[in-house]
């Protein structure tokens, strides 16, 4: 399989014949440890939006386990989607097109998904469109606010990315800044884990945090030199690390609140620093969050005052549109399916892919 763009396709004779028409998306999602079905009106609409989490799970072992999470989503995929369907007080005949999250991800729970997609678009003869995962958290904005339109710079932060994103129109994106080694959700993680919280982590240090002292511990900010706008994390990790470590050695207690407080700081600073440092390099003047750690009350509160004294418009999705749901799905497919862009049928899990990159086959598509 190479890579290439997608080709727009014939726009489907429905939308042709009546171009101011509701346009209904079926979306799936299941790149991690979320089986997520939504129906999604106009791309700004949500009409269900359903997920069933693995959390509980998955904390039994500390994180994800991608074999376990592939064998949930087949137990819960077809539940999910007729849920979905049922709360919207939709059929199937109804849809226009199916969207799928496609990539990146763990490859088995993505198959899942995208199987199932291909499955219900063949069936029905429905348009089948991949979307990316990450593309998808963007998307999150355009529900959130409706009156959202691009340019617009966004800062995505989950459990295995962190971009700095020029959102140029929709459907064009020009990734600007980016992690080097860890993503901030896994940074989260690592350090959560550390200090004994368990998983998962970003949620568990933001609300102890609230009861720490954030300058208690100085941990370093990491700078990429030649690359100011790049992120990374992977020190800042290995400096609450140590001074745990260094705390054992000496038989000193320390404050695990504490500890919770001056790494998120540390953290909320960089995203911060770097985010506005975008919309002045660039000259944008809107800036929004998306991703799961977008819903860590420090990083919003930081955002929305910067953006506040530079006169930068903020946008912040709720919390239930920052994790990991389908809606978002929806969302991205929507401008995709109004682009007239359709997969084939060879649509294929691609767990690397990179945003604003498309990978796929040109099989038959979708009607």
């Amino acid at each position: 399989m190479k890579t290439e763009s997608r080709e727009s396709a014939v726009i489907d004779e429905k939308q042709k014949a009546e171009p101011n028409r509701d346009v209904l998306i079926l979306a799936i999602e299941s790149s991690c440890d979320e089986t997520a079905a939504a129906v999604v009106k106009n791309g700004r609409e949500v009409l269900s939006n359903v997920i069933s989490s693995q959390i509980d799970i998955h904390t039994l072992y500390g994180g994800v386990v991608p074999e376990i999470a592939s064998r949930k989503h087949v137990e819960n995929i077809n539940v999910v989607i007729k849920e979905a369907l049922q709360q919207a007080h939709k059929t199937l005949e109804e849809i226009d097109a199916i969207g799928v999250t496609y990539g990146p991800g763990l490859v088995g729970a993505l198959l899942v998904g995208v199987a199932e997609a291909k499955a219900m678009a063949y069936a029905a003869e429905k348009p089948l469109i991949g979307v990316h995962h990450i593309e998808g958290h963007v998307s999150a904005n355009y529900i959130a606010d409706k009156n959202l339109e691009p340019p617009f710079i966004c800062l995505v932060v989950s459990g295995g990315h962190t971009h700095l994103v020029i959102v140029k129109d929709y459907g064009r994106y020009e990734v600007v800044g980016r992690t080097r080694d860890d993503a901030a959700g896994e940074a989260f993680d690592k350090v959560a884990r550390a200090i004994e919280l368990g998983y998962p982590g970003g949620p568990k240090i933001d609300r102890l945090a609230k009861t720490g002292n954030a300058d208690a511990i100085p941990f370093p900010k990491a700078v990429v030199n030649g690359a100011p706008l790049d992120f990374s994390f992977s020190g800042l990790k290995s400096a609450v690390l140590n001074y745990i470590n260094s705390c054992k050695m000496k038989n000193q207690e320390y404050n695990k609140a504490d500890i919770a407080a001056s790494f998120q700081k540390a953290v909320v600073a960089v995203l911060t620093e770097h985010a506005m440092q975008a919309c002045e390099q660039y000259h944008i003047d809107k800036l929004a969050i998306a991703g799961g750690v977008a819903a860590n009350s420090a990083i919003r509160d930081s955002l929305k005052y910067h953006c506040e004294q530079k006169k930068i418009a903020f946008f912040c999705p709720p919390n239930i549109l920052c994790t990991d749901n389908a809606a978002m799905i929806g969302s991205a497919a929507y401008y995709e399916y109004m682009a007239g862009i359709r997969d084939g049928y060879d649509l294929n899990a691609i767990p690397n892919l990179k945003i604003g990159e498309r990978m796929t086959g040109k099989g038959s598509s979708g009607k």
